[in-house]
């Protein structure tokens, strides 16, 4: 017992110096989790042959400024070029990291001007300290603009803006996003454990299997096994906080009830880890079965999610069940007092009145009454459960899932976006980051024709030498640059690259060009952002079915039945579609949300489905121990009983902890906390609670058909 207290203070101590520098190992560009299959990720692949140096665009916007300030604006720019970048190792400037010269393009009103910092790309994402060289930029970049005397207002954005403002955003996960979570499953544990120890007990546990956690993804993502980015890392954090409170719930509760007839605490925890085991496991290999089930994405960053979470999972599982019994039992035969003041009393091995169903009722409360309602009208209760889901599913037909532009992902208002408004206003939104075409020489004159006639082009013309190096299109008449046969063509849009409106111009270029020029690429910013949506939605048609036959098969193995594992699954999709029913309406009508990524849907099934199953299963294994000796009515009637408080308990907190994620400024982390918490709950209070034990009681011995001899009913 102490040995294993030592161990796990020991990967806690590792883990605890891991936690501030995992940010530094986040991949957070679009283009870093694209397939090599993707159309964008070839583009940019030939592109860098036409132009080897490639380069992140930092696009600096001043807005209120025209001719007159011209030499205020170089004097800022020849500022930036020479100001040393803080923190970076080598002691380089902002300039030693720039492909080319600034370039200053006045407005064509004359009330703004924009200044082009290419940052190479190759030392954009280089690390450099706690930060990279990107990060390092975008402050240096800011710190230099807020020292100026110009009575103007400057905005740092394209590519290196954003990034920078989307490392900000996630900055908050190290700190603000676990003590939040923390101090919300403290509150919950102790109105439930009515204790002032055991929730310290339960939440060092769940600090020092994170802890364990990150050592292990930190050493993958540092050696380049995984592709780590800010959302998978605060979402690993939740999962890791969640679970483990989860199966602490579990396993405390069973002990408290097995202290009730064994005067030993070593009896009683035994007891409690032997029937709480299959249970527990049961509910972590299905997580860990489906988030493993996203490496088959296309998308790097959900197949990075899946080992992240996994990993996460599996700490929480392990320290759950060794860690948590020998803190427990740390007190030797005085260990009840970590339920202090509300000890369990020894009731006595043989006291057959304590464990009569009238005497398990009066125990449980609130589900005791829940209990006898379900089992005296059980078909009623079904349906009506039933109903209900199917009433808040109709909610999906406002769903929209179609994506978001890369603009749209704050719930703040942030700088590059503000940044992106003004560049709208003043400028040719498309030219800092436009669509480049691969095509072969031959079919340049008919590419280009037609891609002038795309709705949405505002220009489109020939890379040659002078464009290449910052030239406007069309103004130096010289041949274009040819490699391999192929030219490429630049197609400025109306919309700024990072719009969603861009992703349809390009899919309309795509339409257009390929009948024309066999092999043609079409790439650049907004079709990275077009092929992420288009692999999420490839993704959503492979990994979704895969992910039900894996949870179905972990249940026919845990109950050793096929109809109840059917019923469960079955439930939890109505209960998914019932949750993204409502979210839509919240989304669309109260919250005002301009849309939602493709791939949230994807995920909150993921989660939902793997963590929601959990409370059916640690309803229905408990029901199936019951029923052999009971009988199913019985048998179920006595599980909803016993497990309904600590189940309940346990979906409150893991819908609290994912609500946690709503304090990081991102749509996408907002919705996938509303859809995940608010179906958690109803999985809690509908699925586990009404739907489930109504139908199995309602079927009999049938639900554990074709096995179904070993129950007397």
């Amino acid at each position: 017992m102490i040995a294993t207290i030592a161990v796990w203070l020991g990967i806690g101590g590792v883990g605890g110096q891991t936690f501030g520098v995992l940010s530094s190992v986040q991949e957070n560009d679009n283009s870093v989790f694209l397939p090599s299959s993707a159309e964008s990720t070839k583009a940019a692949a030939a592109h860098a042959e036409f132009v080897p140096s490639d380069a992140v665009p930092g696009l600096f916007v001043i807005d209120g400024v025209g001719a007159e300030q011209a030499d205020a604006v170089q004097s800022f720019v020849d500022a930036v070029v020479a100001a040393p970048l803080e923190g970076d190792d080598q002691g380089r400037t902002a300039g030693d990291i720039l492909t080319r010269d600034p370039q200053v393009v006045p407005a064509q009103d004359g009330q703004a001007m924009l200044v082009v910092f290419d940052v190479d790309a190759a030392l954009f994402a280089q690390a450099s300290g706690e930060a990279t060289l990107g990060e390092l930029f975008a402050t240096s970049v800011r710190a230099t603009w807020a020292a100026q005397d110009l009575n103007a207002n400057g905005y740092l954005t394209g590519g290196v803006g954003l990034v920078a403002d989307l490392v900000q955003a996630f900055s908050g996960i190290d700190g603000i996003l676990l003590v939040v979570a923390l101090l919300v499953v403290l509150v919950i544990l102790l109105i439930v454990y009515r204790s002032p120890v055991l929730p310290l007990l339960v939440l060092a546990t769940s600090m020092i299997a994170l802890s364990a956690a990150i050592v292990l993804v930190y050493a993958l993502a540092k050696g380049d096994v995984i592709t780590l980015n800010g959302q998978s890392q605060g979402i690993m954090f939740i999962l890791v906080v969640g679970a483990t409170t989860d199966y602490a719930l579990l396993l405390v509760a069973r002990y408290r009830e097995e202290l009730l007839h064994r005067r030993s605490p070593y009896a009683a925890m035994r007891e409690a880890w032997r029937r709480s085991i299959a249970a527990i496991a049961a509910s972590a290999g299905t997580v860990v079965a489906g988030l493993l089930v996203l490496l088959l994405s296309d998308l790097k960053s959900n197949a990075s999610l899946g080992p992240a979470g996994a990993i996460g999972i599996a700490s929480a599982f392990l320290a759950a069940l060794s860690l948590l019994p020998a803190l427990l039992l740390i007190g030797g035969k005085h260990a009840r007092g970590v339920f202090w003041p509300a000890r369990p009393r020894y009731l006595g091995d043989d006291e057959a009145d304590a464990t009569a169903i009238e005497a398990v009722e009066a125990r449980s409360g609130v589900w005791g009454r829940v209990s006898r309602a379900v089992d005296a009208r059980p078909r009623r209760v079904w349906i009506g459960a039933g109903a209900l889901l199917l009433v808040m599913s109709a909610g999906l037909t406002q769903l929209k899932a179609d994506g978001l532009g890369d603009r749209d992902v704050f719930l703040t208002t942030t700088e590059s976006v503000e940044g992106f408004a003004v560049l709208e206003e003043h400028f040719a939104a498309g030219a800092t980051a436009p669509v480049r075409i691969i095509v072969a020489q031959g079919d340049s004159d008919a590419v280009l024709s037609a891609v002038e006639a795309v709705e949405g082009v505002d220009d489109a013309y020939l890379l040659t030498p002078a464009v290449a190096q910052g030239a406007p299109g069309g103004t130096v008449p010289e041949d274009p640059i040819v490699v391999d046969g192929r030219v490429e063509i630049v197609a400025v849009t109306q919309a700024s690259s990072t719009a969603r409106a861009a992703q349809d111009v390009v899919a309309q270029i795509r339409d257009v060009v390929h009948p024309v020029s066999q092999g043609a690429l079409v790439g650049g910013a907004a079709a990275e952002s077009l092929d992420t949506r288009l692999t999420t939605d490839r993704d959503i048609q492979v990994i979704i079915p895969v992910i039900l036959v894996v949870i179905f098969v972990v249940l026919v193995m845990l109950l050793r039945s096929l109809v109840a594992p059917a019923i469960i699954v079955l439930a939890n999709i109505v209960s998914f579609g019932a949750a993204l029913g409502v979210s839509a309406l919240v989304f669309n009508y109260i919250v005002g949300f301009p849309g939602m990524d493709p791939g949230t849907p994807l995920l909150g099934f993921v989660f939902l489905v793997a963590l929601g199953v959990d409370y059916s299963i640690f309803l229905m294994s408990r029901a199936r121990e019951e029923a052999l000796v009971h009988g199913t009515s019985l048998g179920v009637r006595r599980a909803l009983a016993v497990t309904g408080g600590v189940i309940t308990s346990a979906g409150i907190v893991l819908a609290a902890t994912f609500a946690a994620l709503g304090v990081l400024p991102l749509i996408f982390l907002a919705q996938i906390a509303f859809i995940v918490g608010f179906g958690v709950l109803i999985d809690t209070f509908v699925v586990r609670s009404l739907l489930v034990p109504g139908l199995i009681s309602d079927l009999g011995r049938v639900s554990w058909w074709p096995w179904a001899r070993a129950f007397r009913d």
